[in-house]
């Protein structure tokens, strides 16, 4: 039996990537979706994709704006109200430099949307999961969070903020139903590397070359699975990098000579 027929998705960051890949994933099981993303016209070029038995709920947000958020989720409609699952996918990388050459406004609009967006959405619809005795936060975060790069700085530290935050979830949530998952996906294929790189195709494209990574699909069918688990099994952390990936031997600079 499908456990996942008619219950309730929220996707935040809906309109492409991961967050489309999961919309497109639970579409296919039957269950109801509440997507939301900045780009409004995406959406609905995604919902006309969708199966016709779908029952979907759009609205064009910014996690980043925290009144927004609380309207968003407070003029639901009645059918989309009770959630049962939330992903929380809205996130972004900007820049790859140095932390002493980076941008500051590219750190902090990392800030807003990985760390203060993915707490404003949690904090107004966990209560109603708690109320309720049932319900499941899933945050998009990265290998990023535990295994620092450099040019990471500002990303890398956001996503240890969504791993450290998922752990104190699961430990406030001890004795309810309420489940909490941290996906934390390594080099995947999509908009993430053009958005960092600010547009320029031919880097983002650099990043990929002569490599098989992850795509959308791969971790929708990892959130979709995290998810469809039976209700007494929380999968706390689940780290995925595709074959071409892994870890590389600790930095060692040999120029420096005597100079520290």
């Amino acid at each position: 039996m499908n456990n996942m027929m008619k219950k309730c998705i929220l996707i935040t960051g809906a309109s492409s990537g991961f967050g489309e890949a999961c919309a497109r994933r639970f579409a296919a099981a039957g269950s109801d979706l509440v997507l939301c993303a900045r780009r409004l016209q995406r959406l609905e070029t995604l919902v006309s994709s969708l199966p016709s038995s779908c029952r979907v709920h759009v609205q064009r947000l910014d996690v980043t704006d925290r009144k927004s958020v609380e309207a968003f989720v407070d003029q639901l409609p009645d059918d989309f109200r009770e959630i049962d699952v939330l992903v929380n996918n809205a996130g972004l990388a900007l820049g790859l430099e140095p932390a002493h050459e980076s941008n500051l406004d590219d750190w902090e609009t990392m800030v807003d949307t990985n760390i203060k967006g993915l707490m404003g959405m949690t904090r107004q619809i966990l209560p109603g999961m708690v109320a309720r005795r049932r319900g499941h936060i899933v945050n998009i975060g990265s290998v990023a969070g535990s295994w620092p790069y450099p040019g990471g700085n500002a990303y890398g530290a956001s996503k240890a903020f969504v791993q450290q935050f998922s752990r104190g979830l699961r430990a406030d949530l001890l004795g309810t139903p309420v489940r909490v998952s941290n996906i934390e996906p390594g080099l995947a294929e999509t908009e993430f590397s053009l958005v960092r790189m600010k547009g320029d195709a031919q880097k983002a494209g650099d990043v990929y070359t002569d490599t098989h990574p992850l795509c959308a699909e791969d971790i929708a069918e990892i959130v979709y699975w995290v998810t469809s688990l039976p209700s007494h099994v929380n999968v706390n952390a689940l780290e995925v990098m595709p074959v071409c990936q892994a870890w590389n031997p600790l930095a060692v600079d040999r120029t420096l000579g005597n100079e520290v």
